[in-house]
């Protein structure tokens, strides 16, 4: 038990030496690191809200707008798959508040065709245990003519999920381009997004970064209409839509519905500078399909202006001179730099699946991060003290080798912690301080077993084996259930909660080597060089 090969021995100082140099980088400023050589580790431990300060934003997505968005698309559908079948149909309309389109068909014997068609719009819903039964939409007959298609509730829930899903992965590009470590960024609830981003300072640019839902429209301007008059007359020709520009005052457009290209076919967007007028400008790229588009629009309406609309108001509307045939272009409207930089991260993020609103809304101070550091460290370092005194007191020696272990004990967590870039709140700091007395608990097993070997008459040598054959087990049972509660926290758990079970579970593997391995081959040399008679225990 007490002897170890040469193998083994090189394991553990090897572990012991890679968690010191992970760990070691901690202890220095970023700036400082960032001037060591590249061979050096420059990992950190990344802060998290509550001890750097930062931007707490809680939104909550839209649900009226993303069934509007849906049910515009599913009347396109509609109408693309009847005009296919060359089925004649009036009154294509949709609600709302109903989450219904419906649609009548003008000749009784296209009726049946039609709604066999259309209910094959119909998908269905994907359950917990493959396929739960029921259908995104009902498709049903609406009167002798009439075909009523309806959102169902599964098939909005569905929705949702996508949407939240969607949110998320668009607001983390968009927050990365700010150059924050570890944002925080998970769903609450049914239609709730919480965003924490630690270290940022312009927190009202990156409200406005991530509440800009980037929908990018291509549509043409209708040139028979008067937008003035249309303001004043109030009466929107049909398939038209009267909108505004950014300016200010803003300049109304009278633009069609129909949209010839959107943002979901942009491949790039970059900011640059117009070479004519050196003015901040946005230049976006489109892919194969899109590009086609594009060209086919710019082809088809040569002399005509056509609007370039990003959520539901108009950037530019130029006219186009000639086909714009290469898939690329520019985006101009008297931005400044900032401002062309932020489009074009929104464009190359992508669209939000419909627009979120800031219902919460905390910003921490690095003032009170600086606290927070100061008081969990003030803990950690007096729990540190307070078990290395326990540990001495009680059992000598042999506390001074448990002590031993339990400083590479924090150098290993912390070694852990930045090689896999995770991020340490004031619950890890709790963590790690729980963690210290869970490292010298298996010391205390095992030293108060030696101590029984002893009274019963053993030698030293027999005594300290036996005391860690025997405590072997009781230490990993205690250790595997500790685990097992942490791992299940960070399971079911979020934003603090994990990071205090990430902490606990390094600290508890750590512990189980550390306690055990390091300091039984610790005393194992102790046992070579000094050949003790009694054991100072």
């Amino acid at each position: 038990m007490l002897h170890f090969p040469q193998w083994k021995v090189i394991l553990v100082f090897g572990v012991v030496l890679a968690g010191i140099i992970f760990a070691l980088p901690n202890l220095f400023a970023r700036s400082t690191m960032e001037s060591m050589p590249g061979w050096v580790p420059h990992h950190q431990v990344n802060l998290g809200l509550d001890l750097q300060g930062g931007a707490h934003l809680l939104y909550q997505l839209d649900e009226n707008e993303m069934i509007e968005d849906w049910l515009n698309k599913l009347r396109d559908e509609v109408r693309e798959t009847l005009r296919k079948d060359r089925i004649s149909y009036t009154d294509l309309t949709q609600n709302v508040a109903a989450r219904t389109v419906s649609v009548k068909i003008r000749q009784a014997t296209d009726f049946d065709k039609g709604y066999q068609d259309l209910r094959k719009l119909a998908q269905p819903v994907g359950g917990s245990f493959g396929l739960s039964g029921a259908n995104n939409l009902d498709v049903s007959q609406n009167g002798d003519d009439g075909i009523l298609l309806k959102v169902t509730d599964a098939g909005l829930t569905q929705r949702m999920n996508s949407a939240i899903q969607a949110s998320i992965e668009t607001i983390r590009r968009r927050v990365d381009a700010f150059g924050t470590t570890e944002p925080s960024i998970q769903r609450q609830g049914r239609n709730r997004v919480l965003v924490q981003v630690p270290g940022i300072s312009d927190v009202e640019r990156l409200k406005k970064l991530i509440g800009e839902t980037g929908k990018l429209e291509f549509r043409m301007v209708d040139p028979g209409a008067n937008a003035q008059q249309v303001v004043e007359t109030k009466q929107v020709p049909l398939d038209d839509e009267l909108l505004y520009s950014k300016d200010t005052p803003p300049v109304p457009y009278v633009i069609k519905k129909q949209v010839l290209v959107s943002g979901e076919n942009l491949v790039d967007s970059q900011p640059g500078f117009d070479q004519r007028t050196n003015e901040p400008i946005v230049t976006f790229r489109f892919d194969s399909t899109g590009a086609k588009r594009f060209a086919r629009a710019t082809q088809e309406n040569v002399g005509l202006p056509f609007a370039i609309i990003l959520d539901g108001k108009v950037v530019s509307a130029p006219v186009i001179r000639e086909p714009i045939l290469g898939g690329s272009g520019q985006i101009s409207g008297h931005f400044t730099v900032p401002e062309a930089s932020d489009l074009a991260v929104t464009l190359r993020s992508g669209a939000l699946p419909a627009k979120l609103t800031v219902i919460e809304e905390r910003t921490v101070g690095a003032s009170l991060g600086a606290d927070s550091i100061a008081s969990g460290t003030k803990a950690t370092l007096l729990g540190l003290l307070l078990v290395v005194l326990f540990m001495f007191a009680a059992y000598g020696l042999f506390g001074l080798f448990a002590n031993i272990a339990l400083v590479v004990n924090i150098a290993l967590i912390f070694g852990v912690l930045s090689l896999i870039g995770s991020t340490l709140t004031l619950p890890g700091i709790a963590g790690i301080v729980l963690t210290m007395g869970i490292a010298v608990d298996a010391n205390v097993l095992i030293n108060e077993r030696i101590r029984e070997e002893i009274r019963s008459g053993k030698s030293p040598v027999a005594s300290i084996e036996a005391g860690y054959q025997r405590a072997m087990t009781t230490i990993i049972d205690s250790n595997m259930t500790t685990l097992i509660s942490t791992l299940v926290l960070f399971w079911l758990g979020s934003g603090a909660v994990r990071g205090f079970a990430v902490t606990l579970t390094i600290g508890i593997l750590a512990s189980m080597f550390t306690a055990v391995t390091l300091t039984r081959l610790m005393v194992s040399y102790w046992l070579r060089w000094a050949r003790p008679a009694l054991i100072p225990i």
